[in-house]
């Protein structure tokens, strides 16, 4: 079917924020063309049974190709593997009802055109390439003993997503190469990380210099830069540097919010990635240092959504989850709705999410004119977040550009 009619549902419109019953939407190619209080003509006509049609989910941070809870354990894996349990890892994904994700370091254009021509099912793409960062930093998990060592592209995935830069002139130099190789943003490091095994929490990483080259090539390139940082003083650096969002910011307080409302920066919070960790990263290998570093943030994550909603900052839905544990993406939900209303949690990962990756009016919404990427719930979403749990098996159908991916109705 190149055109069709979805008849008898409910539409929520994130940005309506309620459901509104009786409607009817045609879509025509990879597009919404109209929505109607009114019956719409049309010869290809499928009922919806009453239930409740939004716009396909977004994840502003995923990592399709960390296929391993314990990041260097990637070392051992060859690339052609890493690729092959990322297609599984996205068409779970696409399972779940997230019709696009954007990738925070390792997924590239290969993986991005794969999606895009229908070798493998997933989501849309939005790839940084390589994460960027500094020696000793979040990006950069040798063990001790590798002094100065140099990996293999072709037998290890773990360097495939990270790059270790020194100095302004080699930061602006690894964010060109990723920008060549098709990034749609910039990721750099700015503070440590749980995943990395010998980095503090609340070091700083990349000096202003080397901040604001990152940011000056993804301008004049036409992307923007993403930050990794948990602490006030990392985010701080990055809002006066020119970063546009900032992933994780557990451990943000009121000065550093109202600087990145005062900036219009975003904030990628994903709170479900330290909570699925704390449970279950043990038994994956994850070392008793990663976990003490994880208990660390875990109880600034929904105080993070408190500060940045006093504050103005529009938050993002993301879940950063690792190998085996991504099963958990739409948990994110459960935990979120314990300090928000559910449409703020629904707008982070629709009208929100799409302002994020600069898709605003064609993503997250079913305005005319945006791509027929949606959903059809059998429950309400307002009332229960229930219905994206159990890895989609409450969604009837899912739809992305126009093509149905699931159809059980």
């Amino acid at each position: 079917m190149t055109g069709f009619v979805l008849r008898n549902l409910k539409l929520l419109e994130p940005e309506v924020g309620e459901l509104r019953p009786g409607m009817e939407l045609r879509v025509e190619g990879d597009r919404v063309v109209e929505v109607s209080e009114r019956p719409l003509a049309g010869e290809n006509a499928i009922d919806c049974g009453g239930r409740v049609v939004m716009p396909g989910l977004i994840d502003c941070h995923v990592h399709a190709m960390l296929s391993d809870v314990v990041i260097p354990n990637l070392e051992k894996v060859p690339l052609t593997l890493g690729t092959a349990r990322a297609t599984k890892l996205l068409h779970e994904m696409l399972n779940r009802g997230f019709t696009t994700v954007r990738d925070t370091g390792g997924a590239d254009w290969g993986l991005k055109l794969a999606v895009e021509e229908g070798t493998i099912p997933g989501p849309r793409l939005f790839i940084a390439g390589q994460a960027i960062g500094p020696t000793g930093g979040h990006s950069d998990p040798r063990r001790r003993t590798d002094i100065w060592g140099r990996r293999c592209h072709c037998c290890n995935a773990m360097s495939f997503g990270m790059a270790v830069s020194d100095g302004a002139a080699e930061v602006r130099k690894s964010a060109r190469e990723q920008m060549r190789q098709g990034a749609d943003q910039v990721k750099i490091m700015m503070s440590g990380g749980v995943a990395s095994p010998y980095d503090p929490l609340d070091s700083l990483q990349f000096s202003m210099g080397e901040v604001e080259a990152a940011v000056e090539e993804a301008r004049a390139f036409g992307r923007y830069v993403c930050a990794h940082a948990y602490t006030p003083q990392a985010i701080t650096r990055a809002a006066h540097a020119g970063v546009r969002t900032i992933e994780h910011g557990n451990l943000i307080d009121d000065a550093s919010a109202a600087l990145m409302a005062e900036k219009g920066m975003y904030l990628v919070a994903n709170l479900v990635a330290y909570y699925a960790m704390k449970e279950r990263a043990a038994q994956f290998g994850m070392n008793s240092d990663m976990l003490a570093k994880n208990d660390l943030v875990i109880e600034g994550g929904l105080k993070s959504l408190e500060i940045c909603k006093r504050a103005g900052v529009k938050v993002a839905y993301g879940s950063d989850l690792l190998g085996g544990l991504q099963v958990d993406q739409s948990r994110e939900f459960l935990l979120r709705r314990e300090v928000l209303s559910p449409i703020e949690v629904i707008r982070a990962a629709t009208t929100i999410a799409a302002e994020v990756i600069r898709m605003e009016g064609k993503l997250g919404t079913l305005r005319p004119g945006a791509f027929a990427d949606l959903l059809v719930l059998d429950s309400d979403p307002l009332k229960d977040f229930g219905v994206f749990q159990d890895q989609g098996a409450h969604i009837a159908a899912i739809m992305k550009g126009g093509r149905f991916h699931k159809m059980r109705l």
